[in-house]
């Protein structure tokens, strides 16, 4: 759905009480109204900005650790809109690094722009950075200093080089010792990607072409795991 059409919605009594409000304090999560956006402006809803006080207050100790090496210099929080698989408008936040922020706005925006559903998108801090809890709330996300899941190497989204989309419907796949391994734990469903299902990321798909398009690599091509929430680009 084009965002012409998502802006002429009508969908009283489906929004928050007070859209402007939750726009104006950018409260990710809400829902809100297409008459919110155009009063409040569309191009104020897409951008990115060094991380402030505040929102470090939210993430040290969390995704932010005491021992994260990623100066926070580094680091962009990313405002965006994202439309969920029931047509809502919601606010949504996320934190990259700087060197992909225009490249994560702009493919935000696009997907919002043509209604690609994506969930919820907030800070994996809600979550207490716990990925499993964030994926299993079907949460995008990027900045997150942890190791790979399995090892002791630290994750592109250690630097806020990676993005991951929908991953409750796109998740972590490998094998170890014989055994299939789903990350998270209640997306077994969603391994088989022959199936049909909301929020499926597949090859050609609006999200995979934005991200492959800006040169990020998707963990669905790789060989020994696939992880088909996954985009990162690499330095």
């Amino acid at each position: 759905m084009m965002l012409s059409v998502l802006l002429m919605q009508s969908a009283a009594g489906q929004y928050a009480a007070s859209g402007a409000e939750s726009l104006a304090r950018w409260r990710a999560g809400d829902v809100v109204s297409a008459s919110d956006i155009a009063t409040f402006g569309i191009d104020r809803c897409f951008g990115h900005e060094p991380i402030d006080s505040l929102v470090f207050g939210r993430i040290y100790g969390r995704s932010y650790k005491a021992d994260c090496t990623v100066p926070i210099s580094d680091l962009r929080y990313v405002r965006a809109l994202h439309v969920d698989a029931d047509k809502r408008i919601m606010i949504g936040e996320m934190i990259c690094h700087k060197s992909i922020s225009d490249d994560v706005v702009a493919i935000l925006k696009t997907l919002f722009e043509h209604g690609y559903p994506i969930e919820r998108m907030v800070l994996i801090d809600e979550y207490d950075a716990d990925d499993e809890r964030s994926m299993q709330a079907n949460n995008s996300s990027s900045f997150n200093f942890r190791y790979i899941s399995g090892t002791s190497k630290l994750s592109r989204h250690s630097e806020g080089l990676a993005v991951d989309i929908n991953p409750r419907y796109n998740p972590y796949v490998r094998q170890r010792n014989g055994v299939t391994v789903v990350e998270p734990s209640c997306a077994a469903p969603y391994a088989d990607r022959s199936g049909s299902y909301p929020y499926k990321i597949v090859p050609g798909d609006l999200c995979h072409k934005q991200f492959v398009g800006c040169g990020f690599i998707w963990g669905g091509d790789w060989q020994s795991v696939k992880d088909y929430q996954h985009f990162e680009k690499r330095r």
